[in-house]
């Protein structure tokens, strides 16, 4: 299931969110044009190494890690998720404490995967854990929210409109459950389920600036 957009419209204009993707892209093109005998030496030095973390204390990894993606479709997976979803987070938020709620998923994400596995020598890179955050604030605060989504069988494709609670519950389960069943994998799932728990504790304090939505009279007026 791929999602494509939402139907839940914004009172201010974006501009942490559109900033976000502007830096992810850069920083990926970046990444493109530098030497390739470079690449790995950049993601050993900028991505998060749980035993780099506990043996050297290098703690800028935890912040550098999230603007790090290992190829176009690990960015534009992030980057696609960022844009439907992080616009009504960012509107609940404000600007500034939106940017603050992005970066502390994004830690949470990290420090998750850190627990799962402190000796870890595997470089994690990508932005999925502080977008994991930005899917758990908004499932708390838009669960019924229709959200369209191409759905693949086989080589047919069909586009329908599902829930939030139920695109981004689906979501969660695979996320947990491969975190919990893959022994070996590229994949830093803990990472995305701890963004995914941070953003949805912090969604309760959102919760307070939500009544003035666009969507809260459709959702919560009771007749």
């Amino acid at each position: 299931m791929i999602p494509l957009g939402d139907d839940n419209p914004t009172r201010i204009m974006p501009i942490i969110t559109w900033a976000l993707i502007i830096v992810n892209v850069i920083v990926f093109l970046w990444e493109m044009l530098i030497d390739p005998r470079l690449f790995e030496r950049v993601i050993r030095l900028y991505g998060f190494v749980p035993d780099v973390v506990v043996h050297q204390r290098v703690y800028y990894m935890f912040l550098t890690s999230m603007f790090l993606h290992g190829g176009v479709l690990h960015l534009a997976g992030n980057m696609l998720y960022l844009h439907i979803f992080g616009d009504n987070v960012e509107d609940l938020c404000g600007h500034v404490p939106y940017l603050a709620f992005y970066l502390i998923c994004g830690f949470a994400g990290s420090l998750l995967q850190f627990v799962s596995d402190w000796s870890s020598t595997v470089p994690s890179i990508g932005a999925s854990g502080a977008i994991s955050g930005l899917l758990g604030a908004y499932v708390y605060l838009f669960p019924n929210v229709k959200i369209r989504t191409a759905v693949t069988f086989g080589i047919f494709i069909r586009l329908i409109r599902l829930p939030a609670y139920f695109l981004i519950g689906f979501w969660f389960l695979y996320q947990l459950t491969l975190g919990l069943l893959a022994a070996d994998t590229s994949v830093a799932y803990w990472a995305h389920v701890g963004g995914f728990i941070a953003g949805l504790g912090l969604a309760r304090i959102l919760a307070r600036r939500r009544e003035a939505h666009p969507l809260f009279r459709t959702y919560y007026t009771v007749s």
